[in-house]
């Protein structure tokens, strides 16, 4: 049996439910039966991908479009041009780029099954049904916001599309709208703490990822109220793969929870996070994927508790060695964190005769170099104090919301300086 598309579900809802409101933006509304109209505006019929920029209703009414005439789509972010693409897998629903935060992205193949598979355990982690609102501040060339037009089109929930984060629009719909259901990166809910935003009472679930929350952060919010549903995923497993969820516990800093249903995640010997199930993605544009046994080989590295729930510790490629000891950036930016005066902080290594990598901490707040060293001291092994300090305006992230780690240690290198 053929897996549904994003349009198949835009359809079935159509019929049972046309004039439900399937997408908002600002004044304009689009019900499933706009969306499912033969007279809706179509990309034309060709096997090759189309590959376009623009903003997010664009990118959202392309997706909606190719999926209509079966034809696959590559979202890209408005700076990129597009390339030029040959036929690809004819089973490719969606070609989405990785977030490039340690290099340049690569371009991963989903089909119909992958998407479909991600969106219905999503839904039922997540309580997702017919009638609710998702608003979708993430970028659309992003795995984050292609993955929750799925979600709702498979529940028949509606989607209000927001230009990017700006937290006072944010605050304000979730004010003034019936808003049950939110996707943030860590930095955003941030900002709208910062802003003093409540959780509506009609909003059941946040879900956060993209990026690690920190133990601050995440008590801060959870006091005043936010149901945050602490997730991990990737572009290669078509967004959430693993959630922790409020009635599971008590939580720890990189705590993801247990995978989702029908998925393996295992922990290799080199402390990689293994993954196989039917998110997995098909493979990437430029060849590669999974081994033979259809296993996901991550870049990060993580732990399994007894119960199978996952900790995600951080990229491997992160890894430093100071003083001939392995210590783990997010690691010491989780202790970090924790320190008053603190706002966001970030930690990068340069290459050091003495050291081996010379650990440097990057940080916004108020607080004092001298302050932060010593909270290091008296929290952290002699290895993973930083020992240089910079304080910075904002730190470089992308607009997933992830650390852009190649400019931090640009930025480490003015410190050296």
């Amino acid at each position: 049996m053929k897996p549904a598309s994003l349009c198949d579900h835009i359809v079935r809802t159509a019929a049972e439910s046309p004039d439900r409101p399937a997408l908002i933006a600002g004044d304009r509304q689009w019900s499933f039966a706009d969306l499912a109209a033969p007279t809706v505006d179509r990309a034309p019929a060709d096997c090759t991908p189309l590959a376009r920029s623009g903003g997010s209703l664009e990118l959202a009414l392309d997706a909606y479009r190719c999926s209509a005439a079966r034809r696959t789509f590559f979202p890209l972010p408005p700076e990129r041009p597009a390339p030029s693409l040959a036929a690809c897998p004819s089973d490719t629903a969606l070609i989405i780029s990785t977030s490039g935060s340690e290099g340049t992205p690569r371009a991963v193949l989903l089909g119909d099954a992958q998407l479909d598979a991600a969106a219905a355990a999503a839904n039922a982690c997540l309580g997702l049904q017919a009638g609710d609102l998702w608003l979708n501040c993430l970028p659309l060339y992003h795995i984050g916001g292609q993955s929750i037009l799925w979600r709702c089109a498979r529940a028949g929930a509606s989607v209000l599309l927001h230009e990017g984060f700006v937290a006072k629009a944010v605050a304000r719909d979730l004010h003034n709208r019936l808003v049950t259901h939110l996707s943030l990166v860590p930095a955003m809910l941030a900002g709208l703490l910062d802003l003093g935003a409540a959780p509506p009472p009609s909003l059941q679930a946040v879900m956060i990822g993209g990026a690690a929350l920190s133990g601050p952060l995440h008590a801060r919010a959870s006091a005043a109220g936010w149901p945050l549903y602490v997730s991990y995923g990737m572009s290669e497993t078509a967004a959430q793969i693993a959630t922790f969820r409020p009635t599971d516990g008590d939580w720890h800093e990189g705590l993801v929870g247990r995978a989702m249903p029908g998925h393996e995640i295992r922990i290799g010997d080199d402390g990689r996070i293994r993954i196989r199930g039917p998110q997995v993605m098909s493979g990437y544009l430029d060849g590669g994927g999974t081994d033979p046994d259809g296993w996901l080989i991550t870049s990060d590295l993580g732990r399994l508790d007894g119960e199978g729930r996952l900790t995600v510790i951080g990229r491997a490629d992160d890894m430093l060695i100071s003083a001939g000891r392995n210590v783990h950036p997010q690691e010491i930016e989780s202790c970090l964190a924790a320190c008053p005066g603190v706002d966001d902080i970030a930690v990068t290594g340069l290459p050091d005769p003495v050291w081996g990598d010379l650990v440097v901490a990057l940080f916004v707040g108020s607080i004092d170099d001298a302050t932060l060293i010593a909270h290091a001291r008296r929290h952290l092994p002699s290895a993973a104090i930083p020992r240089r300090v910079r304080r910075l305006d904002r730190l470089p992230r992308n607009a997933a919301g992830k650390l852009e780690r190649a400019a931090l240690r640009q930025l480490a290198s003015g410190a050296a300086a």
